[in-house]
C-alpha cells in the first residue's frame, strides 16, 4: 500500500515511524522542516518536495497537523494537496480540530472525489512512540474498514463514533477533561504543600486516589522531578480549548469551568510555558503562591 504522512512533529513522526516498522508500507513523507523528513528517511520513508509531491500516488494519506488554519493551506490552499489526490484516495485527518471545521473538509474533499476520515487520537508522545494510541474515527464505516490495519500499527484501540465530524467532536470532550483535570490536580497539590505534606507525598498518593484521573500518576512522577518536557505542549491544549469554546458557541452550551480553564491556560502560555508539556501548568501556579 501506497501511504502519504504530512506533519511530523512530536505526534507525526512517531506514528509515521510506526507504519515504517511493517512490510507492504510504501511510505512518502512531507514536513515543512526538513530535519524531520531526513530522520525517516534513514528508517526507510521517502521524502517528498510538498505535500502536493507526497500525495502523488498514494491510496491513503495521513495528516497530523497542529491547527485547522495549517490543514486548511495544506489542505486546500493554493499548493493543497487534496487536488492532486486520486480518485477516491483516502484522506485521513489526524490532527486535532474543530468539529464543524471538520465537516466541511469532509464536504470538500468530496466534492474533488477524495474520501475523507477524521481520526484525532487520544495519547500524547509516549503512545505515539510505542504504539499505543486510542483513535477517535469519525466517518464511514467502510472506510474505517479499509483503514484499520494502518490504524493498528499505530495505535491499539479504535473507537468509530459516528459520521465525519464525531471524532473530532469526541476529542474536544475528551482534551475538556484532560486540561481541567490537571489544571485540578494542580492547585489541590499546592494546597496540599500548603497545608504540609511533602511534594513527594502529595505526588506519590494523590494520584492513587479513586477520585483522580489515571493519567495524573504519570504526570505527578515528571512534577515530581521538575520535567516538564513536552509530551503534550501547553500552547496546543489552549489552542485546544479556544476551538472547545468556538464548540460550545456553535451549540449553545455554555462552558464556565472550562473558561476558566483556558484563562489559566493562556496565561500560563504568556509567562513563556508554551513550549512546555501542559503538566506545566503546576508551575505556573507555584509562582502565583
Amino acid at each position: 500500500m501506497n501511504v502519504a504522512f504530512i506533519g511530523l512533529g512530536i505526534m507525526g513522526s512517531r506514528m509515521a515511524n510506526n507504519l515504517l516498522k511493517h512490510e507492504g508500507i510504501t511510505l512518502t513523507v512531507f514536513n515543512r522542516s526538513a530535519e524531520a523528513m531526513s530522520a525517516l528517511e534513514k528508517s526507510g520513508a521517502k521524502a517528498a518536495e510538498s505535500a502536493r509531491a507526497a500525495v502523488a500516488d498514494t491510496e491513503v494519506v495521513f495528516t497530523m497537523l497542529s491547527a485547522p488554519e495549517v490543514v486548511d493551506e495544506v489542505a486546500f490552499g493554493e499548493q493543497g494537496f487534496v487536488e492532486a489526490m486520486g480518485e477516491g484516495a483516502l484522506w485521513v485527518n489526524c490532527s486535532t480540530v474543530n468539529p464543524s471545521f471538520t465537516r466541511e473538509c469532509d464536504q470538500r474533499a468530496r466534492a474533488q472525489g477524495v474520501r475523507f476520515l477524521d481520526a484525532p487520537v487520544a495519547g500524547t508522545k509516549m503512545p505515539a512512540e510505542t504504539g499505543e494510541l486510542t483513535f477517535l474515527l469519525g466517518g464511514e464505516s467502510a472506510d474505517v474498514e479499509e483503514v484499520q490495519p494502518l490504524l493498528d500499527h499505530m495505535g491499539q484501540k479504535v473507537l468509530h463514533v459516528g459520521p465525519a465530524g464525531q471524532g473530532s467532536a469526541f476529542k474536544m470532550l475528551v482534551n475538556a477533561l484532560l486540561a481541567q483535570s490537571m489544571l485540578v490536580y494542580s492547585e489541590t497539590a499546592l494546597l496540599g504543600e500548603k497545608l504540609g505534606f511533602s511534594r513527594d507525598f502529595l505526588m506519590d498518593t494523590l494520584p492513587n486516589l479513586p477520585v483522580t484521573a489515571p493519567f495524573l500518576k504519570g504526570k505527578a512522577g515528571l512534577i515530581k522531578e521538575g520535567d516538564y518536557e513536552a509530551q503534550f505542549p501547553l500552547e496546543l491544549m489552549l489552542k485546544d480549548l479556544q476551538l472547545l469554546d468556538v464548540t460550545a458557541y456553535e451549540h449553545k452550551q455554555p462552558l464556565f469551568l472550562a473558561g476558566l480553564a483556558k484563562s489559566v491556560y493562556g496565561q500560563a502560555n504568556n509567562a513563556g510555558h508554551g513550549r512546555d508539556d501542559f503538566a506545566a501548568v503546576f508551575e505556573f501556579l507555584e509562582k502565583l503562591g
